[in-house]
């Protein structure tokens, strides 16, 4: 007969996984696919991707989304982008950047102040923007950047972007600074090579930053040691900005018991049921439903259970339910 004792052991809690936002200040020469295999590493954690991929040649914030929050990224593919960065006039490249071969011979080109601000002015708004050609765009299941590489035509299709703030910020001969906002899916490139079609001057950028992405500014951002630095003392949780942070400007709706059950199983719910001032919608919203297309859904903890959207009036719909 075994001696060994019967009792039932100990049961250790299985940890949470990290989930949130980690923005990184992505250094130059670095494809953005670098950057997620890096922090990878550097975190043993498999589930990371990112909001927006950036140039290898430019620098500046790109928010790595941890865990469940690269489910998520649907929520930002469009949103505001902030860039700072120099266009240099005098000769154009087949990248329209830095890193590309010169299109041509070069020219003395030296535009004003005055030429370039009504140039710049007149990118503001909506417009129509044909990407470059060396660009991660798909033609006939092939990306632009394979057929350009093998000198081969490529004909991308205008798309509509938005431009909300093109400044001029300095001008130094033949290298401008500048700074733009613009809608995601926006080639700052191909504003730069544009730009220098307006004047006639051939033009290409030279440098690129980007200083935001939606809520995430580089005053958030770490660099790459950083991080190392943090994940060595065992801190490097401390650095992401939570799920329920996410989406700022998105109201949220608390629920609880039957309601958050609901929710969790992916049902349809009437907003107008739930206008309470417990609620977490906040005050001057009790007895009438606001026209709002998204509502992040927490539970009575206070936790991201759902982003809803709005699909008729008052009714709302759990598009993403986390587990």
């Amino acid at each position: 007969m075994s001696t060994e004792s019967t009792a039932a052991k100990p049961v250790i809690p299985t940890l949470p996984e990290p989930a949130g936002v980690l923005l990184i200040d992505k250094p130059a020469g670095m494809t953005s696919h670098d950057v997620v295999a890096a922090v990878r590493r550097t975190l043993h954690i498999r589930q990371i991707g990112h909001f927006g991929t950036l140039d290898p040649f430019a620098t500046g914030v790109l928010p790595l989304s941890i865990g469940k929050a690269t489910r998520l990224a649907q929520f930002y593919l469009k949103s505001r982008k902030a860039y700072r960065g120099t266009i240099r006039f005098g000769f154009a490249t087949d990248t329209y950047d830095a890193t590309g071969a010169p299109a041509a011979e070069p020219v003395d080109c030296r535009p004003e102040v005055r030429e370039l601000e009504r140039a710049f002015a007149e990118f503001m708004g909506r417009i129509r923007q044909t990407p470059p050609a060396f660009s991660a765009k798909r033609v006939k299941g092939v990306r632009a950047y394979e057929l350009a590489r093998r000198r081969e035509t490529v004909e991308l299709e205008p798309v509509e972007v938005e431009i909300y703030a093109f400044e001029l910020l300095a001008l130094d001969g033949a290298e401008a600074q500048f700074a733009v906002e613009c809608s995601g899916g926006t080639y700052v490139r191909s504003l730069a090579h544009d730009a220098g079609r307006k004047l006639g001057c051939p033009a290409h950028l030279a440098s690129l930053r980007r200083t935001a992405v939606a809520e995430f500014t580089e005053s958030r951002a770490l660099s790459l040691t950083d991080l190392e630095r943090g994940a060595a003392a065992g801190e490097a949780t401390k650095f992401l900005i939570p799920l329920e942070a996410l989406l700022p400007d998105c109201p949220a709706l608390v629920v609880r018991g039957r309601e958050e059950s609901d929710v969790r199983h992916g049902h349809s719910f009437e907003l107008a049921q739930a206008l309470r001032a417990d609620r977490g919608l906040g005050p001057g919203v009790a007895g009438h439903a606001p026209a709002i297309s998204l509502l992040k859904v927490m539970n009575g903890d206070r936790r991201l259970i759902a982003i809803a959207r709005r699909v008729a009036s008052n009714v709302y719909h759990p598009d993403l339910v986390l587990a």
